[in-house]
């Protein structure tokens, strides 16, 4: 799976809990885009979740 390359972010895992308190497995995905960044002075396609695109952690090509 993809994971966020400037904070990290990846898959959690946890469960589906039902009204009658059945439990099964569920993930929560982190929303990551593959996006065009400069990085030393050259252009890179990195895999960045949204979070870090709207704070301004990475700068777009």
């Amino acid at each position: 799976m993809a994971k966020c390359s400037v904070c990290g972010k990846s898959v959690h895992f946890g469960n589906n809990v039902s009204h009658s308190h059945r439990k099964t497995n569920r993930m929560w995905k982190p929303n990551i885009k593959r996006v065009r960044c400069k990085v030393n002075g050259g252009n890179k396609k990195l895999y960045v979740c949204t979070r870090c695109l709207k704070s301004g952690k990475v700068e777009r090509a």
